[in-house]
């Protein structure tokens, strides 16, 4: 059986392990590598994203409330509360006249540390633009304007816009959601368990959308586009699904969620992979990701080098002195 884990050494003593959960494989059907863990149910969390949105891309809301490739970004994203972030959420909000009480995501710091102590000092305090879900939550809210659906009610499990979004999840995972398999978010939103092997079929599903050859095709196209333009507005300039895309020169579309799960297609290889750290620590993501795309030659040379200067595979203290080293180990 595959392994992979990521272990965090201090001087000469190993201290900590990160055993992860991965499936890699081509929209050919090929199996690239796995854990065996196929079977196993996940949480993929914000990682799924792009596909909550496309019942909001659907409804052409680009075009209803003239928004930019960057607010289409933000849609999917899990942005990091910085300024360039809230800025487009505000004046995507003002577009659509709703309140900032409309949003039902809760309220957060900036997941970006210099955006926290800026903002502390500032003298403001976070709202709701600063969750990490509020594009999530505007391109909800944007999508029952338009269909004249109830904003009050719109997270519940049984309110239109949610039904459009998991007909979405069973159409591209090729699989029925059962509602024993759902839970609520971070954010209040429904979050739904899916077996790794169905989100590797949602992964293949999406690459022939993009390529025009499945259903939301036009979305799909619109929404990956936005994203890989715009890589900033995914994430944030210290995360990990945000420099990937810009490492990868556009050619891989990716996103984390919370508790260690990271997914990506290469737009150009039809390759994908599904990769869930099973204690959730997501420090473990940035080089169990690195060495695979060096072993399995999913970006090439160039890539892997700006992918080094950006990650650091050596533990620093607080003075910045080196005190341990990050190993990623294939099996």
């Amino acid at each position: 059986m595959s392994k992979i884990s990521v272990s965090f050494q201090r001087g000469n003593i190993l201290e900590s392990v990160h055993d992860i959960k991965c499936y890699i494989g081509s929209i050919n059907d090929e199996n690239i590598f796995s854990t065996n863990n196929q079977e196993d149910f996940i949480f993929p969390r914000s990682s799924i994203k792009i596909f909550q949105a496309i019942p909001f891309v659907s409804t052409n809301a680009k075009t209803f409330f003239k928004l930019n490739s960057k607010q289409i970004a933000l849609s999917c994203s899990s942005h990091s509360g910085e300024v360039f972030h809230i800025n487009e959420l505000k004046n995507w909000l003002s577009k659509t006249n709703l309140e900032i009480s409309n949003l039902k995501c809760g309220v957060h710091n900036p997941l970006d540390k210099t955006s926290t102590e800026k903002l502390f000092l500032s003298g403001n305090k976070p709202f709701q633009l600063h969750n990490n879900c509020a594009g999530k939550h505007l391109a909800m809210l944007s999508s029952c304007i338009i269909n004249k659906y109830s904003i009050k009610n719109y997270v519940d499990f049984d309110h239109p816009h949610q039904k459009k979004i998991r007909s979405v999840f069973s159409t591209f995972t090729e699989n029925k959601i059962m509602n024993k398999d759902y839970g609520i978010d971070g954010c209040s939103a429904p979050q739904y368990g899916f077996k790794i092997k169905n989100l590797g079929k949602a992964l293949r599903n999406l690459y022939k959308s993009y390529k025009g050859k499945y259903e939301y095709a036009k979305d799909v196209k619109m929404m990956i586009n936005s994203i890989i333009e715009n890589p900033m507005f995914i994430g944030g300039n210290n995360n990990l699904d945000s420099n990937l895309i810009k490492i990868s020169n556009k050619k891989i579309f990716c996103k984390g969620g919370a508790e260690g799960v990271f997914l990506f297609l290469h737009l150009k290889k039809g390759i994908f992979g599904i990769l869930k750290v099973v204690d959730g620590n997501e420090r473990a993501l940035p080089s169990a990701v690195y060495n695979l795309c060096k072993k399995f030659n999913i970006l090439n040379q160039e890539e892997l080098k700006n992918f080094n200067l950006w990650n650091n595979f050596n533990l620093y203290n607080h003075a910045k002195i080196k005190v341990g080293s990050i190993k990623t180990i294939i099996e």
